[in-house]
């Protein structure tokens, strides 16, 4: 399962709320907290709170599900053609 962490102000943002009040949630929640190597203190997701911020990412004007089609597509025709059985095709020859 994917480990999602949040500062505080990103979980006010996901949650709707102050960065205190998050701050009160990830406590009350009993959420996994953790200081970075940058300073900022950072709390894991629970489910509920990743299935929240999957909903926010797919939502967004950008066309998230079209992007990862899109890379699926590249992925397939890149690969397609290519076996490594086939005559000629050597690793560290140009």
């Amino acid at each position: 399962m994917p480990q999602i962490w949040m500062t505080y102000d990103e979980l006010a943002t996901l949650s709707g709320c102050s960065a205190a009040e998050a701050r009160m949630q990830a406590m009350h929640l009993s959420l996994d907290r953790r200081k970075s190597r940058d300073g900022s203190t950072r709390v894991k997701l629970n489910l509920a709170l990743m299935v929240r911020f999957f909903e926010i990412v797919r939502e967004a004007e950008y066309g998230l599900d079209d992007g990862i089609a899109a890379l699926r597509d590249a992925h397939r025709q890149m690969s397609g053609g290519l076996s490594i059985a086939q005559p000629g095709l050597r690793r560290g020859v140009a």
